[in-house]
This record gives structure tokens, sequence and C-alpha cells, in this order.
């Protein structure tokens, strides 16, 4: 009662943390999936991210901006004979310098919540100068110039920066409008004063590609912003992964230190179970055999032997689970030596025939011959044997039958068999026979139910011997339990196949 108590007192304990800790990730969980469904650009809790973005774009392409805009003052200066194209390219330096001397500032001040929308709306003036300063560039002349050769010039020239510009200032909302609205309104002005083909035209393309670059990188910027909307939710789900599995492994820790002190106790409370147990025994035994003479009164000679019974019971039932507490503290250990599988079979035969034929229950041997020894532990597979055939015996009804086999696996291990024909376990009930303290209905509406330990206490002892249990049943035709031993345990090699052929089909079955 008291581990049962304790156990339950650590499972709420776990329960009520978990419990806590979701409540806390659906929280999160939940903001972020707002995060992710918000429509109008991007949510306040990423403006941060996406200007952080943006100056880390600023500041890693400083050098683009500043070639181009050398290489547009030498060919100015080049078509036209003027100086006023350096004099621009001063201007448009300085603009550009103005934009990454602020960018710096801000990277390197951090970004406040509470001030973002001021450096937002400082960086987006720091593109609305350099756009002024593509505007002027936009009305520049050249009186040298004929033909259509420097207006094209020019318009390659602005698509050019309108280009870089849209690839630095991305993470930037209207930073693209800003940068190059004023450009082509003073176009548009221009082709009003001067109604040339060439200047319409240029005014026309830049245009469109201005709107086509904004709804480009606005559909740009909110695919990054369910970027890092994921990003986010996977990092929530990451840290919920992260806190189930330490309260799992914690789980885990508990438990086992709860299984290991309910072993050691077990372990060490076995002097002092059994000393009192023998003691009644030994006095129960002596008292109902009237060995210091008889009993008056009969009602008290079977109180005796109920006690002596009773006393039995309880010290099979202490046996087993102290050799289940030894299996699962790792202390079982295995006293290996040469046996035969055969004479184990027939000594527990032997000792199960009295409470066999009190049942009118035969018992049948199907024993192949010439098999060789195995390397086991002789008391630990006796125990084996002996469970599978008590639970026959136990489960077979009157006058019934119970059919034992030893022999040949199909990989050179050997097998013992144990097939009765009683009720059978339903399917659904197997995991149950087989854990421990289970039982199924038909055992538990028996008149000699047992503790659930017998079939565990198989499984781990065959497991000791890196063997396999396996258990088939079907209702009211019987139940068959096999315990195998591998081929690594055989002290002999299988003998000839020429002279198994009898049995090759024995052999099969157990594959």
């Amino acid at each position: 009662m008291g581990t049962g108590a304790t156990t339950t007192t650590d499972k709420n304990i776990v329960d009520r943390s978990r419990s806590h800790r979701n409540r806390a990730v659906s929280r999160a969980v939940r903001v972020t999936r707002e995060r992710l469904q918000s429509a109008a650009g991007a949510p306040p809790v990423f403006e941060r991210e996406m200007l952080l973005l943006y100056i880390d774009a600023v500041l890693s392409g400083a050098l683009a901006m500043p070639v181009l805009i050398f290489a547009l003052v030498g060919i100015g200066t080049h078509f036209s004979r003027d100086s006023t194209y350096v004099m621009w390219g001063v201007m448009a330096l300085s603009m550009h310098a103005i934009g990454l001397l602020l960018a710096r500032h801000v990277r390197s001040k951090g970004l406040a919540p509470e001030e973002l929308q001021r450096w937002r709306r400082l960086l987006l003036a720091t593109q609305l100068l350099m756009g002024a300063a593509w505007a002027v560039f936009a009305l520049q002349e050249c009186d040298p110039c004929t033909g259509n050769a420097f207006a094209f010039y020019k318009g390659t020239a602005l698509l050019v920066a309108l280009c870089v510009t849209t690839m630095t200032a991305l993470m930037l909302r209207h930073a693209v409008l800003c940068a190059f609205l004023p450009t082509v309104a003073a176009l548009a002005v221009y082709a009003v004063v001067t109604p040339e083909p060439m200047i319409v035209g240029m005014t026309a393309i830049l245009s469109v590609a201005l709107v086509f670059l904004s709804i480009l990188t606005g559909r740009l910027r909110r695919t990054s912003t369910q970027l890092l909307s994921f990003q986010s939710e996977k990092d929530d789900l990451i840290v919920e992964l992260e806190v189930a599995k330490s309260m799992s492994d914690e789980a885990r820790r508990r438990a086992e230190e709860a299984n290991l002190a309910k072993s050691r106790f077990l372990a060490s409370m076995s002097h002092e179970l059994r000393t009192p147990l023998n003691a009644i025994l030994g006095f129960s035994e002596v008292m109902s055999t009237e060995v210091l003479g008889p009993l008056d009164n009969p009602i008290y000679k079977e109180y005796t032997a109920d006690i002596h019974n009773s006393g039995k019971h309880l010290l099979n039932l202490i046996n087993e689970i102290l050799d289940l507490s030894r299996i699962e503290a790792g202390r079982y250990e295995l006293t290996e030596e040469a046996i035969r599988l055969v004479d184990i079979c027939e000594d527990c035969i032997g000792m199960v025939q009295l409470r066999a034929q009190a049942k009118n229950i035969s018992i049948t041997e199907q024993f192949e011959t010439g098999m060789p020894d195995v390397w086991a532990d002789e008391k630990a597979m006796r125990q084996v044997v002996l469970n599978l055939l008590s639970n026959a015996v136990k489960f077979t009804p009157q006058g019934g039958e119970i059919t034992m086999r030893v022999g040949w696996t199909a990989g050179g291990g050997q097998y013992v068999a144990i097939r009765d024909n009683g009720p059978g376990i339903p399917e659904e009930e197997m995991p149950v026979v087989l854990s421990a303290f289970g039982q199924g209905a038909i055992a538990i509406k028996s008149a000699e139910q047992g503790t659930g330990l017998g079939l565990p206490i198989v499984q781990a002892i065959l497991a000791k011997h890196n063997g396999e249990f396996i258990l088939k049943s079907k209702l009211r035709e019987g139940t068959e339990a096999i315990a195998i031993l591998p081929a690594k345990r055989v002290l002999q090699s299988l003998p000839p196949v020429e002279s198994i052929k009898t049995v090759a089909p024995r052999r099969r079955s157990f594959a």
C-alpha cells in the first residue's frame, strides 16, 4: 500500500508540473500562430527583426552603391565633358554615407522596442535623401550628346540603381518607393515640360519597374515574415520538446529510483520475512503430524493444516517476489553449468505428478533422444519448467491432458514446450498475463489463484540466457508455452540431417 501511494504521489507531482508547463507552452504557441496569421504587413513583434535584417543588408552591401556611383560619374563625364557629374557623385556619396552611418549607429546602439518607429522613420529619410540624388541625376543634360544614346544611358543607369536599391532595402517597408518616387516624379515633370518620346518612354518604363518591384518586395517581406514566424514556432516547439523530455527523464529517474528502492527493500527483508515463516511452517507441521502427541480436538488439526498450507503459499509468494525484484535490480546472477533439459523436465514432472493425479490429468512426454547438454543455470531452468508445468496443471480441467516436448529448434537451439487442453487465454488478455502481477479473467475465477509472477519470471530468466519465451493460446482449445534456448548454449553441434529426418517438421514449427 505504501509503495502504491508513493508511486501515485510521484505521478501527481509530475502531472501537475507538466500541466503547468503545457499552459505556458500553449500560450506561446497561440501567440506565435497569431503572429503567423497576421495579414497587415510585418507584425510588431517582427518589426525589430526586419529592421535588423535591413541594417545587415545595408552594411554588408555598403560598397555596391559607391561602385555604381563611380561608374556613372565616369561614364557621364565622358559623355558630357562636364564636371557636373563629379559634383553629383560627391552629393550621392554623401547621401549614401549618411545612410551607412545611421545604420551603423542603430546597430551599435541596439533597437529598443519603444524606438522602433523612430529609427524606421529615420532610415526611410536616408532613402528619401538618396532618392533626391537620383532625381538630380535623372534631370542631368548632355549638350554635346546627339541622338538617344545619352537618354538610353540614363534610363539604364536608373534601372540598375533601382535594382541595387531593391536588393539592399528589401526588408524596410516603403524604402524602394522613398528612394525612387522622387526620381519618377522628376522625370514625369520633365516629360510634361519636354515631351520627347525617349523621355516619356523612360519615365513609363521606370514607373512600371518601380510598381513591379514595390509589389515584389512587399511579397518577399511577407514571405520573410512567415519564415520568421515558422522559425519562432519551431523554436517554441523545440523548447516544448526539450521540457517534455526533461520531465520524462525526471519521471523515469523517479520511477527507477522507486523501483530500485523497492527491490532493495524486498531483498533486504528476505531474512526477516522468511525466518518467522519457517518457524510457522515448522511448528504447524509438527502440530498437524502430532509428533508431540495427539490433538484432542480434530478441528485444531484442520486449523494447523490450514496454517501450514497458508504459510507455504505465503513463502512461495515471497520467493517469487524476491526473485522478480532481484531480476529487476540486476542482482540475479546465473550459475551456469552443463545440464540436460530432458532430465530437468523429468524431475519437474515427478514434482507435479501428485497434483496431476488428484485431478486425473495425464502428462505425455515427447522427448527427442540424444539431446546434448546445454550451458545454463540448472536452478533457473528448473524454475522455468516447473512454473510452466504448474500453470498447465492448475488450469487444465479434470481428466485433461498435458503434453511436454523437448526438441531442436530450426536455428540449432533447444526448446521445451508444454501444451494443455484447458480453457485457453483470450488474445486481448495476453499482455496482461505476461505482465508482473497480471492475471486473466479465467485465472481470477479459478479456485487456485496465483500471484501473477510465474510468467514474468520465466521471461526474465530466459532473457538472462539470451533465450525466448512464446505463449500461444486459443479459447476452449488450450495453451502452449514454449521456452527456447539459443544455439550458442548447446554444447554439441546438431546431429547430421539424415539422423533427424523424422523430427524435421517439429523443428520447423519453432522457427
